[in-house]
């Protein structure tokens, strides 16, 4: 009883020093995001002025950071992963070699198409939309292309929960398991009458567990950019309707 109690202490040591990792890793992610969208709009003004090499190397610098930020988003997999299967056993246990191990495999196994790509493609989008705006890029009857600057990176745009848009959310949470985003006191009374909850997103099969349902660093971003997405959208769609009056009056 006594070495099975050590043992559970142990485990959940490491998760929550995994925990403290994670989000550390995480700011740095936000602070990397931050650095490529500054980046992306000084890019636009040089297009603007014609500056192109000046743009060239803001894009390979961008690349580079975007590099750092797919692996730090591995790292933070890794290290999760690592800590969630960890049991302590007889020998001493190699976790830096079991964090290399499982940081290997997951950029192995990512999709072909990541993040960071997608990422990529809305900063050369942008620069390529200063002079050659409503005309396709380059490369766009490729199938492996998925998403452009309109798009969002949020799994879900509203929550399962309460059906409220995400962007309206005064306390967002999401679930560190599937990623899923919540109202925080929809989803923690949720999983109170339920246990360990399946996720109400239909075809999901993760639990939901109150110390894995957080407000990661990336999340208040991943918001902010969605919801000036949607600001830039309604008001260009607004000029044009006012547009569209003035010259059914004429």
């Amino acid at each position: 009883m006594a070495s099975a109690s050590t043992s559970d202490g142990c485990s959940g040591r490491i998760r929550n020093a995994a925990l403290a990792l994670v989000s550390d890793n995480q700011s740095l992610i936000v602070e990397i995001r931050k650095a490529v969208n500054m980046m992306k709009n000084i890019a636009v003004d040089l297009e603007r002025e014609n500056q192109t090499d000046m743009v060239k190397d803001l894009e390979n610098a961008a690349a580079e950071l975007l590099d750092l930020f797919g692996d730090c988003a591995h790292h933070s997999s890794a290290i999760q992963s690592v800590a969630n299967a960890y049991q302590p056993g007889d020998q001493v246990t190699d976790f830096k070699k079991l964090l290399e191990n499982e940081f290997t495999k997951l950029k192995e196994t990512a999709s072909s198409v990541s993040q960071t790509d997608n990422l990529m493609r809305q900063f050369r989008e942008a620069v390529w939309n200063v002079h050659h705006k409503e005309q396709p890029m380059p490369g766009d009857d490729q199938e492996d292309i998925v998403m452009t600057s309109t798009q969002c990176l949020l799994l879900n745009i509203t929550c399962p929960l309460t059906g409220k848009p995400v962007v309206e959310l005064a306390d967002p949470v999401r679930s560190m398991e599937c990623k899923h985003i919540y109202d925080k006191a929809a989803v923690m009374g949720y999983i109170s009458r339920t246990g360990n909850a399946r996720c109400p997103v239909a075809g999901c099969p993760k639990l939901l567990k109150k110390d894995k349902v957080i407000c990661d660093p990336m999340l208040k971003f991943e918001i902010e950019e969605m919801r000036s997405a949607m600001n830039k959208e309604s008001c260009r769609t607004e000029v044009i309707e006012d547009f569209t009056e003035f010259v059914d009056e004429d």
